[in-house]
C-alpha cells in the first residue's frame, strides 16, 4: 500500500514533497517521505495531530462549511445565545453554570446550545468566535466572550443593560 493512498484513506490531502512522522491512536508511528507537501507542519506536530485536525488544518473550506453556516445561523437568529457544556437546566461545568446563572440574574431569554452533543460543534463554535474555551456568549449576534468576560459585564453593569436593550427590540 502506498503511503499517499494511506494518507488519502486517512481523508489527508497533500500536493507537493517532505517527510514527517504520524503517530494514531493504537497505530504504530510510521514515516511518510517524498510525498507533496502542501501544507507548514514540522515532523513533530505532525505526529501529535489527528487525522481531523489535519484534514481541518489543510481544508480551509471547513471553516465555512455545514457547521459553520448552522453556528451562523444560530447565532444570527437568536438575540441571546449561550454555547455551553450541558444545557440550562443542568448545566455540565462550572464556568457554564456561572454564565447561566448570570444570564437568569438578568433575567434573559437566550437560546443554549450544548456542545457536548456534537464534538464537530464543539470544535466549530471554537473556530468560528476563534476562542479557545467553551461557554461562549453572543449577543445580537455579537460575540461578547465567555465566563470571565461574562462575569465582568454583569458586575459592571453592562451586559445587564446590553441584554435589556436587546430584548427591548
Amino acid at each position: 500500500m502506498s503511503k499517499a493512498f494511506l494518507l488519502t484513506i486517512l481523508g489527508i490531502s497533500i500536493t507537493s514533497v517532505s517527510s514527517f512522522s504520524l503517530q494514531l491512536p493504537g497505530c504504530t508511528r510510521f514515516a511518510v517521505r517524498n510525498v507533496a507537501n502542501s501544507f507548514v507542519q514540522s515532523p513533530r506536530t505532525a505526529a501529535h495531530t489527528s487525522p481531523l485536525q489535519l484534514r481541518m488544518q489543510l481544508d480551509d473550506s471547513n471553516r465555512k462549511g455545514p457547521m459553520w453556516n448552522a453556528i451562523d445561523k444560530v447565532v444570527k437568529e437568536n438575540k441571546i445565545v449561550l454555547f455551553m457544556k450541558g444545557n440550562k437546566d443542568f448545566p455540565q461545568c462550572g464556568f457554564s453554570n456561572t454564565v447561566v446563572q448570570i444570564l437568569n440574574a438578568c433575567n434573559a431569554r437566550y437560546e443554549a446550545v450544548n456542545v457536548l452533543e456534537n464534538e464537530l460543534l464543539r470544535q466549530g463554535i471554537k473556530e468560528y468566535s476563534n476562542w479557545p474555551t467553551i461557554p461562549q456568549l453572543y449577543v445580537d449576534g455579537e460575540f461578547l466572550g465567555g465566563c470571565d468576560i461574562a462575569i465582568d459585564m454583569y458586575q459592571s453593569g453592562e451586559l445587564a443593560e446590553m441584554i435589556e436593550k436587546v430584548m427591548a427590540e
